[in-house]
């Protein structure tokens, strides 16, 4: 077995914990999240940190992400890095670890620092806070931001935005990032990024408003266009449900 470990210079000293990471997550309780892959906060060395382990690819994947393709927590670890130098805030990198059996690649760890936020940009969509508004607004203008950047996170949804208030405002910081474009983004094609919240249509006015007042995209055709990919994505979502309810034999209509 071989381990592969890339991290900043600054991390050196829990180089011994990245190498024996496996024993320690396996070790530890702390799960915050547990479905394909699982996340967990660990204290490394006084440095409270989320380390994402990710599922061991089957056969076939474990060929083609040694020798083809860069892995999940390869993306995830050198995402968040580039992210970093454009000024764009995620959880800290902190090191990515790979595990290679047999010449193959096996179980793979991204870790980051902790981000000490209040709520994500879900609790805004289902919740009536009072500054809803505000935070729409704002959630809007961080996105603009993040298209000026050229940064396409294909994974945009509610619980990959994370939100902390402050007091000058609000700090946004992202999440599950191993699927990212970085290019040129127009202010048409920006307006697709916000299909995934399944935001009402007078959240998205309120988004679309503040998304074309700084583009200088026409309103109305920036409300549309979000109208349009956001029914889209509930039509596949909807659609997916249904199959997957047909093939279990619950004939159920999902709201």
């Amino acid at each position: 077995m071989s381990v592969l470990c890339e991290y900043p210079s600054r991390y050196q000293s829990l180089k011994p914990s990245f190498e024996s990471i496996r024993k320690i997550f396996a070790g530890d309780d702390h799960s915050i999240h547990k479905a394909r892959n699982e996340l967990k906060i660990i204290e490394l060395d006084g440095i409270k940190t989320v380390v994402k382990s990710f599922k061991v690819p089957h056969l076939l994947n474990r060929i083609v992400y040694t020798y083809f393709r860069k892995s999940k927590a390869y993306k995830s670890y050198h995402n968040a890095l580039r992210l970093e130098e454009l000024g764009i805030s995620t959880p800290k990198p902190i090191a990515l670890i790979e595990f290679y059996e047999s010449g193959l690649l096996g179980k793979s760890f991204f870790i980051a620092e902790y981000f000490e936020y209040d709520f994500t940009v879900r609790t805004p969509l289902l919740e009536p806070l009072e500054d809803r508004e505000e935070i729409f607004k704002a959630f809007a203008a961080y996105t603009y931001n993040l298209h000026q950047k050229g940064v396409w996170h294909l994974d945009y949804s509610p619980g990959n935005i994370l939100i902390k208030r402050t007091s000058s405002g609000y700090q946004f910081s992202i999440v599950d990032i191993n699927r990212m474009e970085f290019r040129p983004i127009t202010p048409l094609e920006g307006c697709e990024n916000f299909n995934k919240l399944w935001a009402s249509d007078e959240e998205l006015e309120i988004m679309g408003r503040e998304y074309a007042r700084l583009s200088g995209f026409n309103v109305a055709v920036t409300i549309a266009e979000m109208k349009k990919h956001n029914d889209a994505n509930k039509s596949i979502k909807n659609f997916k449900k249904r199959l997957k309810n047909l093939l279990k034999g619950n004939f159920s209509t999902p709201v």
